[in-house]
């Protein structure tokens, strides 16, 4: 399998090194069951860094197109398998698609919230911390934080113990998060009180999650969202 000898950068990326493995699937070089080559080697072979790799997987993942076996890699699925659910491609100026998909992202945010309140390990707790404190890094590097937001979403849903909250949010991370964080990339006054009161939030369900109380954690990642999707109207006016 060879790579591209010219790739795009910044986000294209991670949409060529998708783009690619899609390809070796659709004329069947990687067949369904076959393992995909590993992070590592994506890595090497598309002179890229770890976490372009990651996005690119999970966008392949919320496609449907493979999944992830704990300890063993990502596997290309069946076909029967692929596009089982889709949203529609939404852009920043339809008010009215990108309200109907924060209504959904609310839902799962705060049932992930509260799950995890209640099925947390040490562990778990430990990486939603961790990411809680990358965020803040990043902030006071007067960085947006993306990355450090994605680890932070991704380990309260992994705290849920339930793998079809995890499937599900690696397919909206792919199509309704990725939309705010633009938004907010592309504002041309960077909104410091903006980001404070985003952290404070964060702080808000991390506390709940910890104290494992399930009602106060669904009700700050609901507050969360609602309050994200207020700011978002901001980002799009600047």
């Amino acid at each position: 399998m060879n790579a591209p000898h010219t790739m795009p950068r910044s986000e294209s990326l991670t949409h060529a090194v998708a783009q690619w493995i899609s390809r070796e699937i659709e004329q069947n070089r990687l067949l369904p069951g076959d393992k995909l080559p590993s992070e590592k080697q994506l890595c090497e072979q598309f002179s890229v860094s770890r976490s372009v790799v990651r996005e690119a997987v999970s966008q392949l993942k919320s496609e449907g197109l493979v999944s992830a076996q704990q300890g063993r890699g990502v596997f290309v699925n069946e076909r029967g398998a692929r596009q089982s659910f889709k949203l529609q491609a939404t852009s920043l100026d339809d008010t009215q698609s990108i309200a109907q998909v924060i209504e959904l992202l609310v839902t799962i945010e705060a049932g992930a919230a509260r799950y995890a309140a209640l099925r947390h390990t040490p562990e778990d707790l430990k990486r939603i911390k961790r990411a809680l404190i990358g965020m803040e890094y990043a902030i006071a590097k007067d960085q947006l934080g993306d990355e450090e937001d994605f680890a932070f979403h991704q380990a309260i849903v992994d705290a849920t113990k339930n793998p079809h909250f995890i499937t599900l949010n690696e397919y909206l991370e792919q199509h309704v998060r990725r939309l705010i964080r633009r938004a907010r990339s592309n504002t041309a006054t960077y909104h410091h009180n903006l980001v404070q009161f985003v952290q404070q939030e964060h702080q808000a369900i991390v506390q709940a999650i910890e104290a494992r109380d399930p009602a106060a954690a669904a009700l700050a990642a609901e507050t969360h969202l609602r309050n994200a999707a207020k700011r978002l109207n901001t980002y799009i006016k600047d």
